[in-house]
């Protein structure tokens, strides 16, 4: 089985692609998904996150204040990093369980939108990125939430790789700017890692 990393800048599609290869019957873990679940069921990292920062992000219900979170991490680098790495190894434990779980597979993908960043590219097999120019990315955001802002995406971008940064280091680059078909580069993409793993599998 191939591990492959789905990812690309906040508003670049990577969700898109995904759900076209989950309709191909590729396993898709969605991390960000995973990790706003554990934020509100593990209560190991429900006490890290109250004993790091302060048991007020969490509501009178016990469930993550989301807007309060991001408004601090957001805003402050070191909380960011401080909250990744109480969440991350949470995240990866889950997914290693669940690897295990679709092993029969010829290639599962794991969807993150900072999969370069952590480092947790170094663990999977193939790296796809989803590429979309900056300003498509925010006019998209804007388009989508009625509540953004381009200042407040802008201050989300900076948390990410550039765009030059994610293509340099990406196996697979899709284009998805509105203007190049989605689906061919998707359906190729597809082929290329079966194939990969036909490759794979005779040497055993």
């Amino acid at each position: 089985m191939l591990k492959v990393g789905i990812t690309g800048g906040i508003g670049s599609g990577k969700s898109t692609v995904c759900n076209v290869l989950k309709n191909l019957g590729v396993p898709v873990f969605t991390s960000d998904d995973v990790a706003k679940k554990l934020l509100n069921s593990d209560d190991y990292l429900k006490n890290e996150i109250k004993k790091t920062f302060d048991s007020d992000m969490y509501t009178s219900t016990d469930r993550i204040d989301r807007e309060r979170m991001a408004k601090l991490v957001f805003n402050n680098p070191d909380d960011l990093k401080r909250l990744n790495e109480l969440v991350h190894p949470r995240v990866k434990a889950e997914f290693d369980n669940w690897c295990r779980k679709n092993e029969k597979k010829p290639y599962v993908v794991k969807e993150a939108a900072i999969l370069f960043e952590t480092g947790q590219h170094k663990e999977l097999d193939k790296m796809v990125t989803v590429f979309c120019p900056r300003e498509e990315r925010i006019r998209r955001l804007i388009s989508r939430d009625t509540n953004a802002t381009q200042e407040s995406i802008e201050k989300r971008m900076i948390h990410q790789f550039s765009d030059a940064e994610r293509n340099a280091l990406a196996d697979y680059i899709i284009l998805n700017d509105g203007k190049e078909d989605l689906l061919p580069q998707v359906m190729e993409l597809h082929e290329l890692l079966l194939n990969q793993y036909t490759k794979i599998k005779a040497l055993f």
